[in-house]
């Protein structure tokens, strides 16, 4: 039965470690066309549904204004511009889901158990935080430009190009999903003892300081809501970083000490 050889055929696969280069490369081919694939499938759909995305990028914008947030075009490309633009950028959220797991059976059968355990929870912590950055960053986007047209004064009369909105949102939430993967960051130097908690502890308050002016460099907009909505999230996690490499510090440390003790062998009771 078909069923029967696919499931024979993956039972024959060989180990990670007994593969050539090319059955290594073969295996990166297939795990790369399963992600274009998805990726294609996932853009036909954010074409297809291309009013309702772009209604909930205009949402911000809408807030902002009270429900005066027409697009205006000044190109008979722009529609299209922005259809393929919205599609492209669809393509790769909804296809994230199944490039993270095809990603992840490629590289999971090269790692240890004990990697293996700690992979999982950064891979999730990292799709969580980055999620959560680009959702701040979109609740925050209304703050946002409310101050850029005020700081302009009263006599700007607002007329948003799609492409340069779309593309400032987007920087926007991109940007605040990568800068949120900075726990993430920190715990894996830690690990590796590149640094440690006590170390981070001491440093605070250079911390604050680059932590402040990160934020005023990655944040694309410049306003300072933007700036504030990223640089109190990265110190609350510069904070649970120290606290979550002391604790996982001290876990490989005691099982370090019960791996390294004597087994005892028994007792030799002579009786005479």
């Amino acid at each position: 039965m078909p069923g029967s050889s696919f499931l024979a055929g993956r039972r024959n696969r060989p180990r990670p470690e007994a593969m050539t280069l090319l059955e290594h490369l073969a295996e990166l081919r297939r795990r790369i066309i399963i992600i274009v694939i998805a990726i294609v499938v996932a853009a036909i759909l954010a074409f297809i549904f291309y009013q309702a995305i772009l209604d909930f990028l205009k949402a911000p914008y809408c807030a902002a204004f009270h429900g005066h947030c027409s697009l205006y075009v000044t190109s008979p490309l722009d529609g299209l511009s922005l259809r393929v633009k919205i599609s492209a950028y669809g393509g790769l959220v909804f296809a994230s889901p199944v490039m993270f797991w095809e990603l992840w059976r490629f590289v999971t059968p090269a790692l240890k158990r004990n990697e293996k355990r700690y992979a999982v929870p950064f891979v999730a912590a990292s799709i969580a935080l980055f999620v959560g950055g680009a959702a701040v960053a979109y609740l925050v986007f209304t703050h946002a430009l409310r101050w850029l047209h005020g700081i302009g004064g009263p006599s700007l009369t607002t007329i948003y190009s799609p492409i340069s909105y779309l593309n400032l949102i987007i920087l926007m939430m991109v940007a605040f999903g990568l800068t949120f993967e900075f726990p993430v960051i920190l715990v894996s130097l830690e690990l590796l003892g590149v640094v440690r908690p006590a170390q981070l502890a001491s440093w605070r308050r250079w911390a604050i300081i680059g932590i402040t002016l990160a934020a005023a460099i990655f944040v694309p907009s410049g306003d300072p809501y933007s700036m504030l909505a990223m640089a109190v999230p990265m110190y609350i996690f510069y904070e649970i970083s120290i606290v979550i490499g002391r604790v996982v510090l001290k876990a490989k440390s005691k099982a370090r000490d019960v791996s390294a003790a004597p087994v005892p062998t028994g007792t030799n009771a002579n009786v005479s």
